[in-house]
């Protein structure tokens, strides 16, 4: 069985909700990746996405100083490294979430996979090709 810690990726950068929309876009740009988990008092808080900074800040309006804390997703779902591919599958389909904070036992993050380090990694194309269907259905 092959465990989330073979597959995630460990460049994990975690934004404070009082950084600025352009503070988040230029790490996700700098960094190349689409979502940043949101920390506060060493606690993930939420998380905040590319699609986020469009859909709730610049479509809604909002300036590049919004405080990413307006915009994010409240709660954060995540899994564990010792879990396998296929659970975080579900958790991904369940939630309908494309990329997936990584926890160690000690409830430290230590990783983030994403959708996209499945296909790479699993064998399995039909559990991938089922949970990017499941994603990618309206709620």
């Amino acid at each position: 069985m092959q465990t989330l810690k073979e597959v995630m990726n460990t460049d994990v950068q975690v934004i404070s909700p009082d950084a600025t929309l352009m503070e988040a876009a230029e790490q996700m740009r700098d960094g190349d990746f689409g979502m940043m988990p949101v920390g506060e008092n060493d606690r993930m808080i939420g998380a905040i996405s590319d699609r986020d900074i469009i859909i709730r800040g610049i479509a809604e309006g909002k300036s590049p100083t919004t405080k990413v804390r307006d915009v994010m997703s409240d709660g954060i779902v995540w899994a564990y490294e010792t879990d396998s591919l296929e659970a975080a599958a579900r958790i991904m389909s369940d939630h309908q979430i494309r990329r997936l904070p990584v926890l160690n036992a000690n409830k430290r993050l230590v990783g983030i996979v994403a959708l996209g380090d499945f296909a790479v990694e699993s064998a399995d194309i039909e559990t991938v090709g089922a949970t990017l269907s499941e994603i990618s259905m309206p709620a």
